[in-house]
């Protein structure tokens, strides 16, 4: 029987696949059939300390059997407060000082995008700058599908059919190695008219194909703002939670942002929640005796307290464990293998950020459209992995608790990819 489900980010119409999955633990995936995957991109960069983290299931269960869901508007409840409170914690600051100091609750990085969104022209319009609107955004960027979100993200296929919905935004071109300079100057030019904020994905693009820039340069573009004023949203809902190296890529700049949204990894990939951290003067603008200045955004599960209570155990495993080292171990690991494969000549552009990795097969079947991809992500599934390439781009995004048999899977696998779809094939 055919299923209902429609699945994003899938074309049905070619007749792909769809393996159920029935059960998961650690870095694997458990089909039906009995064959098992290991998750080589964290279920779509989500899972962190690995698959049903007993402590993170364990909390889910106690919240579960005694508050469920309420009410966010006017009422609270305590998971939701220790949170909060920890994100602050964590969060990066400035000469020691917390900058970031008030969290919003929302349910995915998409919703945390637009609630920064609408956090910066909130802001505006309520110190009495409506004029200031505008949004400036980096070439080839992605902050979700929600219609706010799109706006600010790449143009391009996959969000053609609702460019009457997009709002018009400034680009300031990506720093490909060579055009950092024109990168910095655009963003000076474009923060001179006096825009509303500039929202970048710090030190790495992810869905714009794993492109990655310097510590520095993130640095720069936030003094920019600052010399002009423009709010500085730094978009961590695929950097943070260590996928750089750090617990938030802005820390590597020295850079505390205006504004932040944080997702994925929030509850250890066990739960959607989101939230988007901001500073006292944006939160201080919304506070009013005049009701008509609240901020106007809000869903039915804001805060939901069971999603609290996965993502108050993760805070408590990055406090308890060394979450980082095991990063840097990690990260050694998939830089020796990657640098075994560097040097394949079906493969160009290789690239590491923390325990992020990336590398392109050459092909003349290039971008996100290209007919390479899909036959990459079946042939890796028949290999026993879950891999999603972009277009020509194959990246890896595992759960920190990946083992060294693991990775050599992925590695391998890697490599015979390259024997089998490179140019020279």
């Amino acid at each position: 029987m055919t299923s209902p489900v429609w699945h994003p980010f899938f074309q049905h119409g070619l007749d792909e696949p769809i393996p159920p999955v029935a059960s998961a633990r650690g870095a694997l995936l458990h089909l039906t059939d009995g064959r098992s995957l290991i998750d080589g991109i964290s279920s779509w960069w989500v899972t962190t300390h690995g698959h049903c983290e007993p402590r993170i299931a364990a909390a889910i269960a106690r919240q579960a059997a005694t508050l469920d869901q309420l009410i966010f508007a006017g009422y609270t409840h305590a998971p939701a407060e220790e949170v909060a409170r920890g994100l602050i914690d964590i969060a990066p600051r400035f000469d020691g000082q917390p900058r970031l100091a008030h969290v919003f609750y929302s349910d995915s990085g998409s919703t945390a995008v637009e609630v920064a969104l609408k956090m910066a022209l909130g802001y505006w319009h309520n110190i009495g700058q409506p004029q200031r609107h505008r949004i400036l955004v980096m070439q080839h960027s992605y902050h979700g599908d929600t219609i706010g979100a799109m706006s600010v993200g790449e143009r391009g296929v996959y969000n053609a059919a609702w460019t009457p919905l997009l709002f018009d935004v400034g680009t300031v071109p990506f720093p490909a190695p060579g055009s950092e300079q024109a990168c910095l100057d655009a963003l000076e030019a474009a923060c001179a008219e006096r825009p509303a904020a500039f929202i970048v994905e710090p030190l790495i693009l992810g869905a714009g194909g794993m492109l990655v820039y310097p510590a520095n340069l993130l640095r720069e573009m936030a003094a920019i703002c600052r010399r002009h004023g423009v709010l500085f949203i730094a978009d961590e809902v695929m950097t943070g939670w260590g996928r750089t190296g750090t617990l938030f890529a802005c820390e590597q700049a020295g850079v505390v942002p205006d504004i932040m949204p944080v997702a994925k990894g929030i509850t250890g990939g066990a739960l959607p929640l989101a939230a988007t951290l901001a500073s006292a003067p944006i939160f201080e603008a919304h506070r009013s005796t005049d009701r008509a200045r609240l901020f106007y955004h809000s869903s039915s599960y804001t805060a939901n307290a069971i999603a609290c209570a996965a993502a108050a155990a993760n805070l408590a495993i990055w406090r308890e464990d060394d979450v980082l080292a095991r990063i840097a171990g990690l990260s050694d690991a998939i830089a020796e293998r990657m640098a075994r494969l560097s040097g394949h000549p079906a493969f160009a552009n290789p690239r590491q950020l923390g325990a992020i990795a990336a590398i392109d097969l050459r092909t003349d079947d290039a971008g996100y459209l290209s007919d390479l991809a899909p036959r990459l992500r079946a042939w890796f599934m028949e290999r026993g992995l879950l891999l999603r390439p972009l277009g020509n781009t194959i990246y890896i995004m595992p759960p920190y608790c990946i083992g060294a048999t693991q990775l050599d899977a992925i590695f391998a696998a890697l490599h015979d990819a390259g024997e089998i779809f490179g140019p020279h094939a």
